[in-house]
């Protein structure tokens, strides 16, 4: 069973790439995935001589990534080195490889900048379909509390969706911030017009987000939702400074043509301010179950549904335990599995049922194994 099966590395062997390679394995770690290290080199070198050096020197360095990753216990995939524009490359190899997401850092800015985002990391963002995670300069990746903005769109949707698997995965909490955005004075004749009005958007907004959430499985996940009044932008880095968040899982706009540039001005601003890790989603998962097929040891599909409901996959992880069963219709474990996981959905009937047969089953063998005991105490 893979969730998240390739990483690009986006390597620039800056000084904080130390920190995004460290960051890049701990995540390949949790989700059992192979790293492909990229470096991309500048097209405008016109020396051969210096042009065949910087090549030597990007390989040599690839190749200490590879091992350091290697050494670390994780798989790696042939590094990629490349002359290209550095965002065009990178975005272009994590297709050739068809990753799952993209690891880079936040890219060199000055201290007295407020825009923490270095502009190769927001073209990556702005260009790539993929997933992109960015490493904050200096920020161990340690994810204890996950931050997901959304605004009932289907690219929330999907960043939520991911968020839970890595809540799940990271065993880290969870928040759901939804920010209601209220009506100025401009278009009410009086405040008090302007003051009841925005009282029946945020009942609505309450209303929406209430039915937003009953889309997902919260079992097993420790959060919570929150839905201040306010500007989007400002909400969302106020809540990630005053609840200390570690990583900030986003969905982008993701349009076609020349516009694909742009990815929503709530994110942007977000993405150039924030002081943590973030994820971006625009059109594709991070989060991609591949299930494998030919296994025929029960055991080993005992173990992956057992991931799988872990994971929150819990239709998946029926799928498997019924498998089990069809390979053994006595195998005990996968009825009482089973009943575990209907009690996740809820259905507690069906859970019962599951249960009890598992239990008269174990009854039938211990029984039967009483009896097998007692012949050979008679000697028979």
């Amino acid at each position: 069973m893979k969730l998240l099966e390739k990483i690009v590395l986006a390597q620039d062997f800056g000084k904080s790439s130390k920190n995004v390679v460290a960051s890049a394995i701990e995540f390949a770690k949790v989700f059992q995935s192979v790293i492909v290290p990229v470096h991309i080199l500048p097209t405008d070198i016109l020396n051969e001589k210096v042009k065949l050096l910087l090549n030597e020197t990007a390989n040599e360095k690839l190749e200490e990534t590879a091992k350091q990753i290697k050494d670390d216990g994780v798989a790696v995939g042939e590094p990629i080195l490349e002359f290209n524009t550095a965002s065009e490359g990178i975005v272009q190899a994590a297709v050739s490889v068809n990753a799952n997401i993209i690891i880079t850092g936040s890219g060199e800015t000055q201290k007295a900048d407020k825009l923490q985002l270095g502009t190769t990391t927001t073209r990556i963002i702005q260009k790539s379909e993929k997933p992109v995670f960015v490493i904050k300069e200096g920020v161990i990746l340690n994810v204890h509390h996950i931050l997901c903005p959304v605004d009932f769109s289907n690219a929330s949707k999907r960043a939520l969706k991911n968020a839970l698997t890595m809540a799940r995965r990271f065993k880290s909490e969870l928040t759901i911030l939804a920010v209601c955005e209220l009506q100025a004075t401009t278009w009410f004749a009086s405040e008090d017009n302007t003051e009841k009005e925005n009282e029946l958007q945020f009942k609505r907004h309450q209303e929406e987000f209430a039915s937003f959430l009953k889309e997902f499985n919260f079992t097993d996940i420790n959060w919570t939702k929150e839905s201040p009044k306010g500007i989007p932008a400002e909400e969302i880095l106020t809540a990630i400074s005053r609840k200390m968040i570690d990583l900030l899982v986003i969905g982008t706009t993701g349009r076609s043509g020349l516009n694909r540039l742009l990815m929503g001005s709530v994110t942007e601003k977000v993405i150039r301010e924030v002081p943590c890790s973030f994820l971006t989603l625009k059109a594709e998962d991070a989060i991609i179950l591949q299930l494998e097929t030919n296994i025929r040891d029960i055991e080993k599909l005992n173990e992956m549904a057992l991931n799988l409901m872990k994971d929150g996959f819990y239709e998946e992880s029926l799928g498997q335990f019924e498998y089990c069963l069809q390979i053994n219709n006595m195998h005990v474990p996968a009825y009482f599995n089973i009943a575990k996981v209907y009690d996740k959905l809820n259905d507690s009937k069906k859970a019962e049922h599951y249960r009890k047969w598992g239990q008269q089953i174990k009854d039938r063998m211990w029984y039967a194994r009483i009896e097998e005991e007692a012949r050979k105490s008679r000697g028979q």
